[in-house]
């Protein structure tokens, strides 16, 4: 039982589970201050708030996170705070993914409490955690590097913001009225994207987007 203070986010849609989560987390981690939010933005918006979190437990595919997109948002952002993955899909490339963008570890939501309790213990010391039945299929899966999570991951925010409005179909202009840019700098940040993910055009970029977005349906 680990002993020192901790600040932990749980980062889930669905009410009760997060609840559940939340109430497991205390009785793990006694003395642990537990916080919660239900989609990406309250999650950025509650790390701004208390920049001493030391974990987000995240789901993966909850409103705004757009799969493994969101993932690489928070560690664009608040790189000091570690993330595991909370997620009812387990596929090994999908965990492989989240490994490679950044994530510390993933506990399936039909984790026991006692599983959990390790992963948390694991994390918080810095190591790695995936659950041992899983841990030969996703070392199977291979790292990837240059997976499209990976590679969207090494954008910087400003840049990740720009890619995530692109794939919104906003305009050059609309892009920089919305980040209260120049229209140049949004064209500078384009070159920078493309370049950094290996595409050509837009196109290009929002099937990439569309192709992490996907590892997490099912979840």
């Amino acid at each position: 039982m680990l002993e020192a203070m901790n600040v932990l986010l749980v980062a889930d849609d669905h009410p009760l589970f997060r609840k559940a989560l939340a109430q497991t987390v205390s009785e793990c981690l006694p003395g642990t201050v537990v916080l919660e939010a239900g989609d990406l933005d309250g999650t950025v918006a509650m790390l701004a708030q208390r920049p001493d979190t030391d974990l987000v437990l995240l789901d993966l595919h909850m409103p705004g996170s757009q799969g493994l997109l969101g993932l690489a948002r928070l560690r664009a952002e608040f790189p000091a705070t570690a993330v595991m993955m909370v997620s009812g899909h387990e596929d090994p490339a999908t965990i492989r993914a989240a490994l490679d963008a950044g994530a510390m570890g993933f506990v399936p939501k039909r984790a026991p409490a006692a599983q959990l309790g390790q992963a948390l213990a694991a994390v918080l010391a810095c190591r790695t955690w995936i659950p041992p039945d899983l841990i030969d299929a996703v070392a199977a899966a291979g790292r990837a590097d240059a997976s499209p999570a990976l590679r969207v991951a090494a954008l910087t925010p400003q840049q990740r913001r720009v890619l995530e409005l692109v794939a919104q179909g906003r305009l050059n202009k609309q892009i920089a009225d919305a980040m209260g840019i120049q229209e140049r700098t949004v064209k500078a940040h384009l070159t920078a994207i493309f370049e950094r993910l290996g595409v050509r055009n837009r196109t290009q970029a929002g099937v990439l987007l569309q192709q992490i977005a996907a590892l997490g349906d099912g979840a």
